[in-house]
């Protein structure tokens, strides 16, 4: 079963269509690599994704759960949307990271925040708080961010932000983790600390879902790429063939730059 289905996702700004019917699926462990030039629609269909857009058609279901049928009449309450978002973990380009909480406790905030609302939250806060505690330090070591714990934002590099970021969306245990541009932010010399840290979790076998400009990074790292082109999926299918031999003439022409590199 895919762990992720997403059927006719449509979605529009006034009197401008986005998204034009998107459809596609994901199965457990897989990466998906979302590319296409800027005002595709990749951006709004992660959005869309991690409920911070609302789609006017379609539907989303993860591992079989049927999280929003944009048909249906009734609206989506803000506490069943705060617990779709669980399924999906977003990594923005900018990381948005607040400064005046350190690496650790930027990581630990959203944990703390969901942990008030367990039944045995007030007889057990403390020992909750340590074990939230002890698995934000885990992930910051995973990240090669051992030494930078206690750090705030402004005295990160940007790549150090971005790794604090991924942290954070990991420390929600999400089915999907989510890329936005995760280095386009990024200088060059710090985009590789950061595509390294990715690409030890595709390793992992972490599903994940990444839109990305950085070509090479999509089709080494994906087990399957969507291209986007005016709001549809123009292609998609395995990395290798849609890279080295891509059928539509739209794909072939904004690829052709990167094949020519």
């Amino acid at each position: 079963m895919a762990i992720l289905e997403v059927e006719h996702i449509k979605k529009s700004f006034e009197h401008t269509e986005v998204l034009k019917d998107i459809s596609f699926s994901l199965e457990e462990g897989q990466v998906l690599s979302i590319i296409g030039s800027s005002g595709s629609g990749k951006t709004t269909l992660l959005r869309c994704l991690n409920f911070l857009e609302t789609p006017d058609e379609g539907v989303i279901r993860v591992r079989g759960e049927e999280l929003l049928d944009a048909g249906k009449a009734t609206t989506l309450t803000e506490k069943a949307i705060r617990k779709n978002r669980l399924h999906f973990g977003l990594v923005f380009q900018s990381f948005n990271l607040f400064p005046q909480y350190t690496a650790k406790e930027n990581v630990m905030l959203a944990r703390k925040l969901q942990a008030k609302e367990l039944p045995d939250f007030k007889t057990r806060k403390k020992e909750i708080y340590e074990e939230i505690e002890k698995e934000a330090e885990k992930l910051l070591v995973q990240m090669g961010l051992s030494e930078r714990m206690n750090n705030y934002p402004h005295q990160l590099s940007g790549g150090q932000c971005q790794r604090v970021a991924i942290a954070r969306a990991l420390a929600m245990k999400p089915d999907i983790l989510c890329f936005d541009e995760p280095t386009s932010a990024l200088d060059p010399e710090l985009t590789g600390e950061v595509l390294k840290v990715i690409r030890e979790l595709a390793d992992q076998n972490t599903t994940m879902i990444i839109v990305t400009h950085e070509m090479a990074f999509a089709r080494d790292v994906a087990s399957q790429v969507i291209f986007m082109d005016d709001g549809r999926i123009a292609e998609s299918g395995d990395p290798q063939e849609v890279f080295n031999h891509p059928k539509e003439e739209r794909t072939k022409q904004f690829l052709a730059r990167f094949n020519e590199g």
